[in-house]
């Protein structure tokens, strides 16, 4: 019977160590493992299997273990190098030396999630990443505390090809990291700010200027119509309570999809009261077509 490529094991609520470890060595050509707990059961030793067998390995959510060590992360180091995708989101007991001893052997991410790896994502483990996964397109550092502007900007010039990056909660990072992302990083689509309070109009403006500034004058002249699909298309900035309106303003005159009006809310700005006044221009033509043909008395 040949293997398949792809286990996705999200209902298993009672031995799920045991499976994984009765498994893996049967399923050697395995690429995809989704192994998502609402309780944690996963331990080392189930990893260790993994890495140990299923050496095709690209794709692996580990999310919310809780029971795994450094031993795990040293594992996958050594036999998954193939990994283009990690999720370790909620895994609170990796240190941030054995991420980087993971960045140095799987070179290939190109999506990782350290959601919530409150001692992993640390500086240092950012400058690893940095310095070895150049291909890295999605990061996700969700209330990772220890992050600050040296970790940021080691990924911004390492990263080149970042597109979507999650810094919310980052409550260190500065202005410096997001003109770093907007000056290195021309591909970034999605960013999130969300309580990010030391965020002022200056990384703003230099959100709205990177469309012009990553691009030379000829081909942004050429392209100029055709934008929509370039640049920023989601920014969440809710709780970002320095930002102004007219520094959001140039951001969304700069990055037409980003959109303030209901049912397409991909500018999230909950908790800035200052910003209320601020609408995308698609709210602010629906709101003239309907001062144009008031209803009619009755």
């Amino acid at each position: 019977m040949p293997n398949p490529f792809s286990v996705v094991s999200r209902k298993c609520t009672k031995n799920m160590n045991n499976l994984v470890l009765s498994l893996a060595p049967k399923f050697i050509r395995l690429q995809t493992l989704i192994l998502r707990q609402d309780k944690a059961q996963l331990e080392d030793n189930a990893v260790e299997s993994i890495a140990n067998f299923c050496h095709d390995m690209q794709v692996l959510d580990l999310s919310k273990s809780f029971k795994l060590s450094d031993r795990s992360m040293y594992a996958l180091a050594h036999g998954c190098p193939n990994l283009t995708k990690l999720n370790i989101s909620g895994c609170t007991a990796f240190s941030d030396s054995a991420l980087e001893y993971v960045a140095s052997f799987c070179q290939k991410l190109k999506v990782l999630n350290l959601c919530g790896c409150l001692r992993a994502a640390s500086d240092r483990a950012l400058q690893a990443i940095g310095r070895y996964c150049s291909q890295l397109q999605c990061l996700n550092l969700g209330w990772c505390e220890l992050v600050s502007d040296v970790g940021v900007l080691s990924l911004a010039y390492g990263c080149p090809d970042l597109r979507t990056v999650d810094l919310c909660g980052c409550l260190q990072i500065t202005d410096d990291s997001v003109i770093a992302l907007a000056n290195r990083c021309p591909h970034l689509r999605s960013l999130g700010l969300y309580y990010c309070q030391n965020i002022t109009d200056r990384a703003m403006y230099s959100l709205a200027q990177s469309l012009v500034r990553n691009k030379p004058a000829a081909v942004w002249e050429s392209r100029k119509p055709k934008n929509d699909e370039e640049g920023l298309r989601t920014l969440n900035i809710s709780q970002c309570t320095a930002l102004t309106p007219s520094a959001v303003h140039a951001v969304c005159d700069s990055f037409p999809t980003l959109y303030t009006c209901s049912g397409r809310n991909s500018l999230i700005m909950s908790g800035c009261l200052n910003l209320t006044s601020l609408h995308c221009a698609c709210a602010v033509q629906a709101h003239r077509t309907a001062s144009a043909f008031p209803h009619s008395a009755h």
